[in-house]
C-alpha cells in the first residue's frame, strides 16, 4: 500500500482527438506494408498514420520542445524541436541527434541523398551528414530576407532551391557551397509555396497575393499563371495519375483544382478544412489527394466523380477549437460528448478511435447553409460555440436525446445520439418573440430529465421552461410568468423520479419546483452565501454541488434541502465540478489550473494536481475508471486513470489550502489495436526480416521457457486421432466406383490422386518410354521429400509441408510410414528425427504433439519390436520433456496463485 502525495489518485492515461497541427505532414511509401505512411506533428510528439485507413500506427517519444518541422526519406523520419534535430527508425527508435548549430527555431528540414538540410528562422542553413551527424557545410542566406520554403528540383544534382518572403529565389550547389543562379522576376512578392511538377525543370510557385505560376527553372520563364480568390497560396500539389491537374490551397480552408491542359479552373472544394490548409499531396499514380490543416483534421479526397471532381473519402479529425464542455454519455463510460468552439458536437470513444463520431455543426438551416456561397454568409448561419451539454440515454432510439446550449443564443439545439446527427428541434419559448423586454435574453443552462422525455432550460432573464423532446413543444414554465429567479439562472436539474426541478441563480437562491404541477411559488428555497456560478447534480445520491461567485463550493443534500458541506479554500473561479459514481468524491477544476478532489464523508482535500493551462471542463466516468478534462487552450481531451481501482492507495488528507507547484505531464495519444490486425509500430525498409522469425528469436532470447503455437485452425490437428471415426461417419451409402485399372506394368504413385510414376532425368526430361520400377520410387511424394530432408539433416521444410496438408492426407501419410503399408523403418526413423528437430525449435508445439500421438496410435506394435525406433523415440521424449519443463513450472505457479486467491475469497 502506498501513501498518497499531492496526486496519487489520477494518472495520465491517454489523449483523445489529437490528429495534427499547423506543421505540414510528410509522406512516404513503406515497401513492407505496401501503403503510404503519413507523419503529422502533435505538440511534442509526431504520429504515423496508415494511408489506407488513416489509422494510427505509432507515436514518437516525447521531445524536449514543440516540434517545428518534419521530414522523411525511405529509411528515417526526421523531426526538429527548438534548435535540435532527431532521426528516428520505425518512428519510435532514436538513431541520431543533430545539435549544436542552430540557435533559433528550425523551420524546415530536407533530406537530400546522404545529407540532411536544416534551415532556422535566422536564415542559417546547415548541411549534415546523415550517418555520423557531422556538419558537411553551412550556408548563410541573409541576403534573401528569410527563407519561406526550399525544394530540390528533380535531376538537379547537388542543387537546392531557396525561396524567400521578399520574392527572391536562389539556386545553390551544396557540394561546392556556391550560388548557381538567382531568380529576380518575383522580387517584392512573398513566396508561400514551392512544389516540383511531374515535368522536369518546371516548378509550381504560390504567392501571398493568391497568384500561382508554373515556372521553367532552366530557362527562367513563366509557362502558366493562375489566381485564386481566397488569399495566399498555402500549398501546391500536382497530380501524376490521369489528367494534368494542379491543386492549390488557401488559409480559408478552400481548395482549387486547375486543369493545366485547358489552362482553366477545373473544380473547387469549398470548406475542405475549417482553417488554414497546411499541405496538399497527391498520391503517386492514384486519384487520391491528402490534405491537412490547422483545424486538427487529416482528410483523403478521391477524384472519381463523373465530371472529374473530388469528394471526401476518409477523414480523421478532432476539434478545430478547444472544447468548451465535455460530458460522458453512456452508462458504461465509453463515449464522451464534446462541444467545441467550432460549434460542432463530437463523440470520442475511450475504447477505440473507430467509434468516434462527428454529429456536425449546429446551424439555423441546413438547406440555407448548403446554398450559401460566401464564407461570411455561412458564418452567419452557424451557431456560436457550445457552452453546455445535457443528455440522457433512456429514449435515444425514439427521439433526440442530447441538447446543447450555445453562447449568447436563446435557441437550444437538440441532437440525435442514435443517428449521430443534428436533431429535429430548436427549443425556444414564444415569449421571446412577442415581449420586447426579453429580446436580449439568452439560454444559460439546460438539463434532460431522467426519463428522457423533457428538456429543462434556464435563461439569463430568470425564466425556467420545460420542453418535450419528442415534439419540441413547450410544456411548462416555473414561477410567476415563468420567472423562477431574479436574474440569470446558472443551474437547472431534476431528480431521478421527476418529482421536482432544482434551479440555482445569480440571486443566491436554490429553488425547488414541482415537476408536474404549475405553481407560482417554489416548494422550498435555500439561500446561499453568494451567487451561484455553476453546478453539478448526482441524481442517484441526491447530492448537488454548486460553485459560487466567492470561489467557494457547497454541497446540498436534496433529501433535507440544506447545505451539508462547504469548501472555502479555493482562490480562483470554479470552471466545472463532477462527482464520483458513488458520490464519495467531488472533483473540481478552477481557473488557476488546479484540479482538486475532496472526500465528502470527511470533508478533506485528498488530491490536487496542476495542469499546463486551466481546465475548462471535466467529467467523471460512470464506471469510475477515468476522469476526462478539456483545457482552455488545447484541442484535445485528456483521460486520467483512477489508480484506486487497481492499486491500494492510502488517501492521506492534504492541507485545505494546498496548491501543487509542479505541473502534471499531459498524457499523449495511444494506439488502438482492438479492431485492427496491425503490426507494432512502423517498420522501415532497412534490414527487413521475416516477422515470424523475429518473434521466434526474441522469444528464444527473452522467454526460453515458453513455446510458440501455430496459427493453423484447430480443425487441422485436433481430430487427427479420430480420423477412423470420422471416415466411418462420412462413408457414402452407395459403393464407390473403382477407377479404370491401369496396365500392370505401369506403376502408380500412392496418394489420394491417381497418378502414374514417371521417371525423369536430372535435366527434367523423360529418359525412356519404358518406366523402370524401384523400391524407393514406390514411396509417396511426402515420403520421398522426407528422405531428401534426412540426407541433408534439414527437417524445417517437413513441418512446412505438413502444415499445407489436410487432416485426412496427414493421417494417410503417417499410416504409410510402416513397412506393411508401403513404407520402411528408414522412413519411420526420419519422421521421428523431424519431430525431434521441431520440438527443439519450440515452434508449432500443438502440431508436433498431435503428429506424434497419431504416430504412436498407428505404429505402436512396430515401435516395440524394433530397438532402433525405440532409441529414436527416446530422443524425441527427451526433447519433449525439455520443451515442457519450463511450461510445467509456469503452470504450477499460476495454479498455486489461483488456488490461493480462491481460498482467500471463500
Amino acid at each position: 500500500m502506498t501513501v498518497a502525495t499531492s496526486n496519487d489518485i489520477f494518472r495520465g492515461h491517454r489523449a483523445l482527438g489529437l490528429v495534427c497541427n499547423s506543421i505540414p505532414f510528410v509522406l512516404k511509401f513503406q515497401q513492407q506494408r505496401k501503403e503510404y505512411l503519413i507523419f503529422t506533428a502533435v505538440g511534442r510528439h509526431f504520429h504515423a498514420y496508415g494511408g489506407t485507413r488513416l489509422n494510427l500506427l505509432s507515436i514518437s517519444p516525447l521531445h524536449d520542445d514543440e516540434i517545428s518541422a518534419l521530414a522523411c526519406d525511405s529509411r528515417r523520419v526526421y523531426s526538429a524541436a527548438g534548435g535540435k534535430i532527431f532521426s528516428w527508425k520505425k518512428g519510435v527508435e532514436l538513431k541520431q541527434s543533430y545539435i549544436g548549430q542552430h540557435e533559433t527555431r528550425i523551420k524546415f528540414l530536407l533530406p537530400f541523398g546522404d545529407h540532411l538540410l536544416s534551415a532556422d528562422e535566422s536564415g542559417k542553413v546547415v548541411v549534415w551528414n546523415k550517418e555520423d551527424s557531422e556538419v558537411y557545410t553551412t550556408l548563410e542566406l541573409d541576403s534573401i530576407g528569410g527563407i519561406s520554403v526550399m525544394m530540390h528540383p528533380n535531376t538537379y544534382v547537388n542543387k537546392i532551391l531557396f525561396a524567400s518572403n521578399q520574392g527572391l529565389m536562389q539556386l545553390w550547389n551544396i557540394a561546392s557551397n556556391k550560388l548557381v543562379y538567382e531568380f529576380k522576376k518575383f522580387k517584392g512578392e512573398q513566396i508561400t509555396a514551392l512544389e516540383q511538377s511531374p515535368a522536369v525543370d518546371v516548378a509550381g510557385i504560390g504567392f501571398a497575393s493568391g497568384k500561382i505560376i508554373l515556372h521553367n527553372l532552366k530557362l527562367d520563364e513563366t509557362i502558366l499563371d493562375f489566381v485564386q480568390d481566397w488569399g495566399p497560396v498555402t500549398a501546391v500539389s500536382f497530380r501524376s495519375h490521369g489528367p494534368a491537374h494542379m491543386a492549390t490551397a488557401s488559409p480559408s480552408g478552400h481548395m482549387a483544382i486547375w486543369d493545366l491542359e485547358e489552362q482553366k479552373l477545373h473544380s473547387q472544394l469549398f470548406e475542405a478544412h475549417q482553417n488554414k490548409i497546411t499541405r496538399l499531396q497527391y498520391l503517386n499514380n492514384e486519384p487520391l489527394l491528402i490534405s491537412s490543416g490547422s483545424d486538427n483534421a487529416l482528410r483523403m479526397w478521391i477524384f472519381d466523380m463523373a465530371d472529374g471532381g473530388g469528394r471526401m473519402l476518409k477523414v480523421r479529425e478532432g476539434h478545430a477549437h478547444p472544447p468548451r464542455r465535455v460530458r460522458f454519455y453512456d452508462i458504461h463510460g465509453k463515449q464522451i460528448l464534446s462541444g467545441g468552439g467550432d460549434s460542432t458536437l463530437k463523440s470520442f470513444s475511450t475504447v477505440h478511435d473507430a467509434y468516434n463520431r462527428n454529429f456536425g455543426c449546429a446551424t439555423y438551416s441546413k438547406k440555407s447553409l448548403k446554398r450559401a456561397k460566401t464564407t461570411e454568409s455561412k458564418e452567419l448561419l452557424r451557431f456560436p460555440p457550445v457552452i453546455d451539454i445535457a443528455s440522457e440515454v433512456t429514449r435515444e432510439k425514439q427521439w433526440d436525446s442530447v441538447v446543447t446550449v450555445h453562447q449568447d443564443m436563446r435557441l437550444v439545439q437538440t441532437w440525435s445520439a442514435d443517428k449521430g446527427s443534428l436533431g429535429k428541434h430548436k427549443l425556444i419559448h414564444e415569449r421571446f418573440f412577442k415581449d420586447n423586454r426579453y429580446h436580449k435574453a439568452i439560454a444559460s443552462c439546460a438539463a434532460v430529465s431522467s426519463c428522457g422525455n423533457f428538456a429543462i432550460i434556464g435563461y439569463s432573464s430568470g425564466h425556467l421552461d420545460r420542453f418535450n423532446l419528442q415534439s419540441g413543444q413547450h410544456r411548462e414554465s416555473y414561477g410567476p410568468d415563468g420567472l423562477a429567479h431574479r436574474g440569470q439562472i446558472r443551474f437547472v436539474g431534476s431528480d431521478c423520479l421527476n418529482q421536482f426541478v432544482i434551479s440555482a441563480g445569480a440571486d443566491g437562491l436554490v429553488n425547488f419546483w414541482s415537476f408536474k404541477k404549475h405553481t407560482s411559488k417554489p416548494i422550498s428555497s435555500l439561500t446561499l452565501d453568494s451567487s451561484c456560478s455553476m453546478g453539478h447534480l448526482h441524481r442517484e445520491s441526491g447530492m448537488l454541488a454548486l460553485g459560487l461567485d466567492d470561489f467557494s463550493v457547497v454541497i446540498v443534500d436534496l433529501s433535507v434541502r440544506r447545505v451539508v458541506r462547504k469548501f472555502t479554500t479555493v482562490k480562483a473561479p470554479i470552471s466545472d465540478l463532477a462527482f464520483s459514481p458513488d458520490a464519495r468524491w467531488l472533483i473540481g477544476s478552477t481557473m488557476d489550473s488546479v484540479v482538486r478532489t475532496w472526500d465528502l464523508p470527511t470533508g478533506h482535500l485528498i488530491s490536487a494536481f496542476r495542469t499546463p493551462s486551466p481546465v475548462s471542463s471535466l467529467c467523471f466516468s460512470p464506471t469510475g475508471d477515468f476522469l476526462a478534462t478539456a483545457l482552455a487552450d488545447n484541442v484535445g481531451i485528456y483521460l486520467w486513470a483512477n489508480t484506486t481501482i487497481y492499486d491500494a492507495v492510502s488517501l492521506t488528507p492534504l492541507k485545505a489550502d494546498f496548491i501543487p507547484k509542479q505541473e502534471e505531464k499531459l498524457p499523449s495519444s495511444r494506439i488502438d489495436k482492438g479492431l485492427e490486425d496491425e503490426e507494432d509500430g512502423v517498420n522501415d525498409d532497412e534490414n527487413i526480416e521475416d516477422a515470424a522469425e523475429e518473434r521466434t528469436l526474441s522469444q528464444n532470447k527473452e522467454n526460453s521457457d515458453l513455446v510458440l503455437l501455430s496459427d493453423l485452425p484447430v480443425s487441422r490437428w485436433l481430430n487427427l486421432l479420430n480420423m477412423d471415426v470420422i471416415r466411418m461417419r462420412n462413408k457414402p451409402q452407395e459403393a464407390v466406383k473403382k477407377p479404370e485399372a491401369a496396365p500392370f506394368f505401369l506403376p502408380t504413385v500412392q496418394g489420394l490422386e491417381f497418378k502414374f510414376l514417371v521417371e525423369e532425368d536430372a535435366d527434367g526430361e523423360k529418359s525412356s518410354k519404358v518406366v523402370k520400377t524401384s523400391a524407393s520410387r514406390s514411396y509417396s511424394a511426402f515420403a520421398n521429400f522426407l528422405l531428401r530432408c534426412s540426407e541433408t539433416n534439414n527437417y524445417a521444410p517437413v513441418m512446412d509441408r505438413l502444415k499445407q496438408l489436410g487432416p485426412s492426407v496427414i493421417e494417410l501419410e503417417i499410416r504409410s510410414l510402416s513397412e506393411e503399408n508401403g513404407g520402411s523403418l528408414e522412413l519411420m526413423a526420419a519422421f521421428l528425427e523431424a519431430m525431434e528437430a521441431a520440438l527443439r525449435t519450440k515452434k508449432d508445439y500443438e502440431l508436433v504433439n498431435s503428429y506424434l500421438a497419431l504416430f504412436m496410435k498407428l505404429h505402436t506394435p512396430v515401435v516395440l519390436d524394433n530397438d532402433d525406433i525405440c532409441e529414436r523415440l527416446q530422443l524425441v521424449m527427451e526433447a519433449q520433456n525439455d520443451s515442457y519443463e519450463g511450461l510445467k513450472k509456469l503452470f504450477s505457479q499460476s495454479l498455486c496463485v489461483v488456488n490461493y486467491l480462491r481460498s482467500a475469497v471463500l
